[in-house]
């Protein structure tokens, strides 16, 4: 019995050491007051659209310049027939202040959206120069439905998640849908380069459509089909 109590015990702990890790990683504490700070249209924007009958979501909560290209990412995986979120940083730099980690994200119009949907797929960027992408979430068919398209494309995927980038906590965004599980995407940095010509990951470079290479829309494609 003290043996089981302990490891609980340390369990707790690890817990609580990986939230406050989050936390100090995070300029801003949560929506609130990252605008308190920020200017609107200035150093951050956020957009939205909800086609009519929309289940399903693609969000970028760290867009723009925070983790590109997961603006770019989500709003085409969104197209016409899916809803989408994009919070996206405009800095010239520093966009890492507004960075709010995913159990925290609590911008009002993001969780309306999410809210209204059974599914959805955040889109991330993780660091590395390693070829892969991570897929996480609580939405284990899913995930095994992406993971299974992902391959199928040609693309590496992660046998293990790293807790760290997880996604499973029901307080992140991706899992704030109605079946309260969804599934976040943490695409390497090795992995985004080869969406664009020269693997150029600059703000101005990403949001022209031109440099984008056939994978970015091969990877699109693929986890769409995991959603058909």
């Amino acid at each position: 019995m003290k043996k089981v109590l302990s490891v609980l015990a340390a369990a707790t702990l690890t817990l609580a050491a990986t939230t406050q890790a989050a936390q100090a990683a995070d300029t801003y504490r949560n929506y609130a007051e990252l605008a308190a700070h920020e200017t609107e249209g200035k150093d951050y924007r956020r957009d939205e659209r909800f086609p009519r009958g929309a289940k399903v979501a693609h969000i970028a909560i760290h867009g723009g310049a925070i983790e590109s290209p997961s603006t770019q990412l989500a709003d085409h995986a969104a197209g016409s027939a899916y809803a989408y979120y994009s919070f996206s940083g405009l800095k010239p730099e520093g966009n890492s202040t507004l960075h709010i980690t995913a159990t925290r994200f609590d911008e009002p119009r993001a969780l309306k959206l999410v809210g209204a949907v059974d599914r959805t797929v955040s889109w991330h960027g993780a660091s590395g120069d390693d070829v892969t992408t991570y897929v996480g979430g609580r939405d284990a068919k899913l995930i095994a439905k992406v993971a299974k398209a992902l391959r199928a494309a040609g693309f590496t995927v992660a046998d293990e998640v790293p807790d760290k980038i997880g996604g499973d906590s029901p307080s992140n965004i991706a899992n704030r849908n109605r079946r309260g599980m969804g599934v976040q995407l943490e695409i390497s940095r090795g992995q985004r380069e080869r969406f664009f010509a020269g693997g150029k990951l600059a703000r101005a470079w990403v949001e022209d459509p031109a440099h984008r290479t056939r994978d970015f829309y091969r990877y699109v494609a693929a986890v769409n089909k995991a959603l058909a």
